[in-house]
């Protein structure tokens, strides 16, 4: 790499030679960076609050700011005076951010477990505003019994969270946030309000732990202000106040809510001359006005930014004669001299003879040209080589020869097993571009590929591999290949040639089963019958793979989200990143407990032993979102409905059964087959996985309802049990309307649990 690094600067040197031998007048305007907006007040206004100073276009007085998110309040009630925007104490302005005062969750308990102290912590900048907290900011908790949940519900839809564990304090790093004492995860673009709030994990609220940690904390804060001290800041009884004074929340402004194109052909463009206008990559509509390079000064106020002097620089790079121009300076030499007028160049020296010169600079630049081709030759060439190699380290490290010497030796004919290139890959997907990517997800993110035989497929590219578990991992790939069945997204082969493997499996062009549930618009195919062949075909696939392959495949991360539909709404399961396979002679494997929100089989969090009943678990939730239409988890929800799985099995012992299903359900499926198939939910979501059936009796009974869905007599005897269901004019009674909040999210998080009539059901495991 040094050698590399070495070329690189000599074909640097060599061109910046050249150019110098053939010019006696040089631009040096090249060096000179971009400069940055002064912070100045708009003439007559006040520039200046406590230690605060203001710059447009935000002011404090009338006619003293660009827009009404742009008014500052000084409040000298207090000493020194407090700088307000809106509410929020504002403590420092920088390039396009602000500096706001933090807020802090916490909650605190007493030796015997009763909470002593709960105070969430929410703010918001305004959901109309130009403003959204920046992506430099963390969002943390500390504390060894806990999780915290990060929300935005009104603006972004998003939630997320952490979990933080630990039992005794020598588990405990300083500096180090990955779990163990202390969680971090990072936030979206474009957020302008969150709520967040702390919860023991357990139900001892840390009676275990606390000699050594009574509190624990969340907040978001700018990632650099904030260091994990360990113990200590368990023990500390000032952290929250703290916190709060030393971390601050750094917050993004653009101008305006338009783009530059629009904003300049409203005529509302706030540039002044000399600027440029740069467009909003916030998240949030917008745009900013920096001043061009070798300017300076107010962008937001005429008479706009203003040249910079370069040649009163005593640092410029001029050896000669210095010669401003607008916006940049040129460097020559007085007359009788010659050369560059560089510094750093060839200068200027007494001209003796101009012939000698001439032929001393096209030799130069003649044997410059011949040594730059024969190094750029070289680089390419140790380049390619290094490229070679490196591919050729990870194929090995990947398990390649493990692989290789398995289709060899053909065990279980695993010859179909297809080992793509890197470049193959990088081919197919247009060297992984953007407008390729179809998905992202927990484990990876997935692109669309098309291979060179026009083969259209799904690359998914993993975010880590786990060098110890390679041969587990090339023992599944082989074991995955040889999976053929309708319903199951096959895996056609992988690529070990770069840092992590990629998997190509047959691409799947209709979505998932989740969008089609809960996408916006009437999904008019997604009828009973069509319900119930969904639903027979998922259970069929799993079945298949819990009982029909060599060895046992269980998915681990069963969902509608994983669940594609094909151009003719075949179902194929997919997403087989969290499976793990079950020696023959075992029924359960012991794993770090993984999964996705409100799906998760609850004796599985609680045990970490894995079942093909954690499969079951996750399906009859499944099948619950069928029926009902409503996502696994409901934040805005009441209590008792937010899970979904916990919210079924209290209506069926209610009888409330119809009060939840989807109309349509309710309309085309008969009395007898609702009960039925409400009862198979219920087994499904047993809490205890001996209660629960297997995949093959869930797929045959879903079997037999689908048989009797399709006799020709079974709709008129469904019309006539359902005729209770109608009021006298024939009409739907709003018994059954059901509205589905936007605000409903079964996104992946970090961490976070929803609690139950006592009973623990896992929101979402951190992966």
């Amino acid at each position: 790499m040094n050698f590399t690094r070495n070329i690189d600067l000599l074909l640097f040197l060599i061109m910046l030679a050249i150019t110098h031998s053939t010019s006696q007048s040089t631009t040096a305007g090249d060096v000179i960076t971009i400069t940055k907006a002064v912070n100045v007040a708009k003439p007559g206004c006040q520039s200046q609050c406590g230690n605060v100073t203001i710059p447009y276009p935000f002011g404090i007085g009338p006619g003293c700011f660009l827009g009404e998110w742009f008014e500052i309040t000084c409040n000298t009630s207090f000493n020194p005076p407090r700088t307000q925007i809106g509410r929020l104490q504002l403590l420092e302005f920088t390039d396009y951010t602000f500096r706001l005062a933090n807020r802090v969750a916490s909650q605190c308990y007493d030796p015997f477990g009763n909470i002593t102290e709960d105070n969430p912590a929410r703010t918001s900048v305004g959901e109309a505003s130009p403003f959204s907290f920046s992506q430099k900011n963390q969002f943390t908790l500390i504390g060894c019994d806990d999780f915290a949940l990060f929300l935005d519900p009104v603006i972004a839809n998003f939630t997320s969270g952490c979990i933080a564990l630990c039992s005794k304090p020598e588990e405990v790093v300083n500096g180090s946030c990955s779990g163990v004492g202390c969680c971090q995860t990072s936030i979206p673009k474009g957020l302008k309000y969150y709520y967040t709030s702390v919860d023991s994990m357990t139900n001892s609220n840390h009676t275990k732990i606390w000699s050594f940690d009574p509190c624990t904390y969340s907040f978001l804060g700018e990632k650099e202000r904030f260091t994990f001290n360990g113990v200590s800041d368990f023990m500390d009884p000032n952290f929250r106040n703290r916190t709060m004074a030393s971390v601050p929340m750094l917050v993004d402004w653009v101008v305006g809510n338009l783009s530059c194109s629009e904003a300049r052909s409203a005529g509302v463009l706030a540039c002044q001359a000399n600027s440029e206008c740069v467009d909003s990559d916030t998240g949030v509509p917008g745009y900013r006005c920096i001043c061009n390079n070798g300017y300076q000064g107010q962008p937001y106020l005429e008479p706009g930014c203003q040249d910079i002097n370069e040649c009163e620089d005593p640092n410029n790079l001029c050896d000669g004669v210095c010669t401003n121009t607008p916006g940049n300076y040129t460097c020559s030499c007085q007359d009788g001299y010659v050369g560059d007028g560089l510094k750093r160049g060839r200068g200027c020296t007494k001209k003796n003879s101009e012939f000698p010169v001439i032929k001393f600079s096209l030799g130069m630049g003649f044997g410059f040209l011949a040594i730059l081709i024969g190094i750029t030759w070289l680089y390419f060439v140790f380049k390619k080589r290094n490229l070679v190699k490196l591919r050729q380290k990870f194929f090995q490290q990947n398990g390649g020869l493990l692989l290789k010497q398995r289709i060899t030796n053909n065990e279980g004919n695993v010859d179909s097993t297809k080992v793509f290139t890197a470049l193959e890959l990088e081919k197919a997907t247009n060297n992984y571009a953007e407008d390729r990517i179809l998905g992202r997800g927990g484990y990876g993110i997935v692109y669309k590929g098309i291979l060179t035989d026009h083969r259209v497929v799904a690359i998914k590219k993993s975010r880590v591999v786990d060098e110890t578990q390679i041969e587990l991992f090339i023992n599944e790939v082989i074991i995955l290949t040889k999976v053929n069945h309708r319903n199951v997204v096959k895996l056609l082969g992988c690529c070990l040639e770069t840092e992590v493997p990629l998997l190509v499996y047959e691409y799947v062009s209709n979505g998932t089963l989740f969008n089609h549930i809960h996408g916006k618009g009437t999904m008019t195919w997604l009828s009973w019958e069509n319900r119930l062949r969904v639903a027979a075909e998922a259970a069929g696939a799993l079945s298949y793979l819990h009982s029909a392959t060599s060895n046992p495949v269980i998915h681990r991360d069963v969902k509608s989200a994983n669940i594609l539909l094909d151009d003719n709404y075949i179902t194929k399961m997919a997403d087989f990143g969290a499976s793990r396979l079950v020696p023959l002679d075992q029924t359960q494997v012991t794993t770090l407990v993984q999964g996705t929100l409100g799906y998760l089989d609850p004796e599985y969090f609680h045990t970490s032993q894995l079942t093909e009943k954690s499969d079951v678990y996750s399906f009859g939730v499944v099948l619950a979102e069928l029926l009902t239409g409503k996502k696994p988890l409901c934040m805005e929800q009441t209590e008792e409905e937010r899970n979904l799985a916990s919210y079924f099995i209290m209506s069926l012992k209610e009888d409330h059964l119809f009060q939840i299903l989807e109309p349509r359900v309710v309309r085309e499926g008969t009395l007898e087959q609702l009960q039925q198939i409400g009862e198979l939910v219920k087994r499904c979501l047993s809490l205890t996985a001996d209660e629960r059936p297997t995949m093959k009796e869930v797929a045959n009974y879903l079997e037999g309802l689908r048989k009797f869905t399709q006799h020709p007599w079974v709709s008129r005897h469904g019309d006539e049990e359902n005729a209770n269901l109608l009021n006298a004019e024939g009409q739907e009674t709003d018994l059954y309307e059901e509205s589905i909040n936007p605000y409903s999210s079964t996104d992946e998080i970090s961490s976070g649990f929803t609690n139950n009539s006592g009973l623990m059901y896992p929101s979402n495991i951190l992966r």
